[in-house]
């Protein structure tokens, strides 16, 4: 009894210091990258030992998926369902993420290192970003797929390509955005750039050779 009284004590504690150190490797990673930055550096960070930092997470491999996972626990701790949510109500979702990316730098500094870093060979994130990116495609068409509904219009072949448009301009962006912040806008120009994507899938406008050959 004793024993588990103890356990109920420090857990807290527990998770504090877990979430001290996610904290720490989102800036290492963020700024180094996760080839260079090493536990030795998140360790510092938070004045502990590179052994401390094994204890609670066991292996620098295990810390860079959980930094990615924190990452996506910040996206819906705000939410009933702690989930993003479906149909158009996605698209408003992802908006708002952008808007609230543009107050949390460190994270999506951390992120978008450690995506382009996932296609090298053996990356221990890659699994994780093909997954998520093919999770995201998938939920994004669906919504078009619902939208198309609610609005009359039959679902165009253009879905999946608006799709995967959609998650490449956010991501592009905030790479924009890391390096002219004075510049872009994350959260406006994230929220245009989507409602383009969406209106062109009900309401697609003339071919862009259009424009090219008016005189």
């Amino acid at each position: 009894m004793a024993t588990e009284t103890h356990s109920t004590r420090t857990r807290p504690a527990t998770r504090r210091k877990r979430t001290e150190i996610l904290k720490a490797a989102v800036e290492i990673f963020g700024n180094k990258g996760s080839v260079s930055g090493t536990l030795a550096d998140v360790a510092e960070q938070v004045g502990m030992t590179h052994a401390g930092v094994l204890h609670h997470f066991g292996s620098k491999q295990n810390l860079l998926l959980e930094v990615l996972a924190y990452r996506d626990q910040a996206d819906v701790q705000d939410l009933d369902e702690k989930h993003i949510p479906g149909g158009p109500e996605l698209f408003l979702h992802l908006v708002r993420t952008a808007f609230m990316n543009a107050q949390r730098p460190g994270i999506v500094q951390a992120y978008t290192v450690l995506s382009a870093e996932s296609i090298t060979d053996d990356h221990p994130a890659r699994s994780y970003f093909e997954e998520r990116y093919t999770t995201l495609r998938r939920e994004i068409s669906e919504a078009f797929a619902e939208l198309c509904t609610q609005e009359g219009v039959d679902e165009p072949d253009t879905v999946a390509a608006a799709s995967a448009a959609i998650l490449a301009v956010m991501d592009g962006l905030q790479l924009q955005w890391l390096l002219h912040p004075g510049v872009v806008e994350l959260g406006e120009t994230s929220e245009f750039a989507i409602r383009a994507i969406v209106n062109a899938v009900l309401r697609p406008g003339p071919d862009l050779s259009t424009y090219a050959h008016a005189t």
